[in-house]
């Protein structure tokens, strides 16, 4: 019997997940490439989650996908994990090796990067970027922004010992990262900011100072995504923005990684992003 007529069990899991349009996206990629898959999204209580994934591994299941909130516990769970995951502290993605054994990779920050850079032709090269967040999330993409060659990033956070520590554990290898609150670190210009919070899942925005300032041709970025632009998207318009985007692009661009990891075949982004933006 062909392998590929056996679907082959994969899951998204978070906590809240209903929004997620991640297997929708592996449809996609799926159908595009001839291949069979069973992708479901799981919702997983917050005390439970390394119990669901080690039942999940034990019945079978071949791959997760892994957001808010358990991107640092998936890293902490894992047997090995990926340089990308190391130098994250968090994971997005795992699998199964051949020898039963759980492995984690970050494909976050090649996702944001790729649809900032490819997708919508932003450079990130010699700017200064503002990352507004300490999570999981933010943890998995700044090895990939600090690739991209900014000028620097800072980090700026609600509670600013967490911004600091994360800034700490780069500034100590050598990169041009600082960490403050979100008060005294968002204010300057800026070429590049990034929302890396969960907020905009719920419809709100993290409160930014009035002395945040844009500069000419400064680009801002939701990791989040839906129906309609941000919060965060529109509120940057209004600050004078040049450009605005979602986390869209991201989520299918880090999905693409994910998929060749499991699958092997590499899929095309373009028109899955166009698909998704159509619905």
């Amino acid at each position: 019997m062909d392998n590929n007529s056996i679907p082959g069990r994969y899951a998204v899991v978070g906590n809240p997940i209903a929004h997620s349009r991640s297997p929708q996206i592996h449809a996609a990629f799926a159908q595009q490439l001839g291949r069979r898959i069973d992708y479901r999204a799981e919702l997983v209580p917050l005390d439970q989650f390394e119990r669901w994934v080690a039942h999940f591994f034990a019945l079978g299941g071949l791959g997760l996908n892994v957001t808010l909130p358990f991107k640092t516990r998936a890293f902490e769970l894992a047997d090995e994990a990926s340089s990308r995951a190391q130098s994250a502290g968090a994971a997005n993605f795992l699998v199964r090796d051949d020898d039963g054994r759980i492995v984690a990779d970050n494909t976050d920050g090649k996702g944001l990067v790729s649809d900032m850079t490819a997708g919508a032709g932003w450079s990130l090269a010699g700017a200064r970027v503002l990352l507004i967040g300490a999570g999981g999330a933010v943890k998995g993409v700044i090895p990939a922004l600090l690739e991209a060659s900014p000028k620097y990033i800072s980090i700026v956070n609600r509670t600013a010992e967490r911004a600091e520590r994360l800034a700490d554990e780069w500034r100590a290898m050598g990169a041009q990262v600082r960490g403050a609150d979100l008060e005294s670190g968002a204010s300057g210009e800026w070429d590049v900011v990034i929302n890396g919070t969960s907020t905009g899942l719920s419809g709100g925005m993290p409160t930014l100072p009035d002395t945040l300032k844009m500069a000419p041709g400064c680009r801002c970025y939701d990791m989040a995504y839906g129906n309609q632009p941000t919060p965060f998207m529109l509120w940057s318009t209004e600050r004078g923005a040049a450009a605005t985007r979602d986390g869209l692009g991201m989520l299918v661009e880090q999905a693409a990684e994910s998929f060749y990891l499991w699958i092997g075949d590499y899929p095309d982004t373009r028109p899955v992003i166009d698909l998704l933006r159509g619905l």
